[in-house]
């Protein structure tokens, strides 16, 4: 049947809608491997995707080029399969977006008989493979292979971006740096186990969505994520929610209640801000967690516990501990495993993922489609961002309220980032043109000369093209150019 199917001559472009296909179970022993097929043909889409899971990928597929580079920008593919059509000028455009944005994608054409410059064309802007239809199923099988075989998977961190991809409310967990990219594999080694999670970073660099990314992706799941915010409530108050209490055991205690520990049934506690424990209390967590059960305020049974704990902090813990302000036998029994989640400034190449993530999710909600003019941009990635992640989130909702049209622009920032934006201005203004640069150092207008040219050559000559991956505007681009004296990108030097 599926040769059958593979054999029949290509159809002509139908728009359809789309679909996907969940890989089965591999049947090898080998990391997963993500499958994205692109083509209009249902038929070809249904047996390309039967195939390729019977070897082990997952697979998803679409009929549609803009649902091909949504799933592409959520690091669905490793491996994508795409079919020319006759003048598909489009589809070309994908193969050189892909491996301009994603170079360890291997692209995969597939192109009639009478249509193979396309195929020729592809590979040109990077296509690892091609395919000429009618073909076999053990053609197909063969490519797949070698694709597969040139890719170099790390299972684990894959399987979490995907959770991640997936999970509802985990979608901010946003970044492609060497920093996050280590904190992937950690985490889906971490979330595994049972062991306590000591997770370590300064305010506004997730630390909560990191605890519920470990729940999320570990073998409880499904059972209760408990947070409590140890700074913000009373001791009293903590140690009845944490360790539960009985009827009459203090003034409005009409009824016994369990606390977290309890009501947690296997599932994770969040101890946030753990720092902010007082020492009576940092004693009794500690009990608690040698001996895995708690007494309830009042009582004087003991109930069993089985949750696992997620503790985390901005403060230095082991520097508490050197001043005694915090146990070290506590420390040692949280420290188990750590986790330190970098701020912002330290993975400075995320911030336009992030910003670009925000602006969606707020233009979805008002109708209208934001972006950043290229000032603000500039300012938000040299900002220290003290605040981290949470501080840009605020900014872009900001600017969003008081932007009169679609472009933020860098007077719609607040106040702080306006300011380094104008001393930027300034110090640039006052510094002599002909000023000279250490040999290791390029200007930021330098730089920006060589990423407009690289972007244009890569993509042989398409400035339409180049200024949408570039995130600029095409008139800006020409402007560009011009500044620079360029009639020609492919010639001129």
């Amino acid at each position: 049947m599926l040769d059958t199917v593979l054999q029949q001559p290509a159809m002509d472009f139908v728009p359809q809608s789309t679909e996907h296909l969940q890989g089965q179970e591999a049947p090898r022993q080998r990391a997963r491997v993500h499958l994205l097929v692109v083509d209009t043909d249902a038929a070809v889409r249904s047996a390309c995707a039967e195939i390729a899971s019977s070897l082990g990928y997952a697979v998803q597929s679409t009929a549609d080029l803009n649902q091909a580079r949504s799933l592409i920008r959520g690091h669905a593919a490793d491996v994508l399969l795409v079919n020319l059509p006759y003048g598909g000028y489009q589809a070309l455009e994908l193969v050189s977006e892909v491996k301009l944005l994603y170079p360890g994608t291997a692209v995969i054409a597939m192109t009639a008989s009478s249509s193979v410059n396309a195929a020729v064309e592809a590979m040109r802007r990077g296509a690892a493979d091609y395919l000429t239809k009618p073909f076999a199923v053990d053609e197909l099988s063969a490519v797949l292979e070698r694709a597969a075989s040139t890719l170099s998977i790390d299972a684990e961190s894959r399987q979490l971006r995907e959770r991640l991809r997936l999970s509802q409310g985990l979608g901010s967990m946003i970044g492609r740096s060497a920093e996050m990219e280590k904190l992937y594999r950690i985490l889906s080694k971490v979330a595994q186990s049972t062991h306590p999670v000591l997770v370590l970073g300064e305010s506004g660099t997730g630390k909560e969505l990191v605890a519920r990314t470990i729940h999320a992706y570990g073998p409880n799941a499904f059972k209760p994520f408990l947070p409590v915010d140890c700074g913000s409530l009373v001791p009293t108050l903590i140690e009845s929610e944490l360790f539960g209490y009985v009827k009459g055991a203090f003034t409005g205690a009409n009824k016994s209640k369990d606390g977290l520990f309890v009501t947690a049934e296997g599932g994770t506690v969040f101890l946030d801000e753990v720092g902010e424990l007082t020492l009576d209390l940092q004693a009794k967590l500690l009990r608690a967690l040698q001996e895995k059960e708690v007494r309830p305020v009042g009582a004087t049974h003991r109930v069993p516990i089985k949750a696992r704990i997620v503790a985390a902090t901005n403060r230095d813990l082991a520097a508490m501990v050197e001043k005694g302000s915090f146990r070290k036998d506590l420390f040692y029994r949280l420290n188990v495993v750590n986790l330190r989640l970098p701020p912002l400034r330290e993975r400075r190449e995320d911030i336009p993922l992030l910003t670009a993530h925000f602006l969606d999710r707020i233009s979805k909600g008002k109708a209208r489609k934001y972006t950043l003019s290229d000032d603000a941009l500039r300012t938000m990635i040299k900002y220290d961002w003290p605040g981290n992640v949470r501080e840009l989130e605020n900014c872009i909702e900001r600017a969003c309220a008081l932007s009169s049209g679609p472009v933020l622009e860098l007077g719609d920032m607040p106040t702080q980032l306006q300011q380094q934006g104008l001393e930027a201005h300034r110090v640039a203004a006052a510094e002599p043109q002909q000023a000279e640069h250490p040999a290791d150092v390029i200007p930021l207008a330098e730089m920006e000369k060589q990423a407009i040219l690289g972007a244009i050559r890569k993509l042989n000559g398409d400035k339409l093209m180049a200024a949408r991956l570039l995130g600029i505007g095409k008139t800006t681009l020409y402007r560009k150019l011009k500044e620079y004296g360029i009639q020609d990108p492919m010639l001129d030097e």
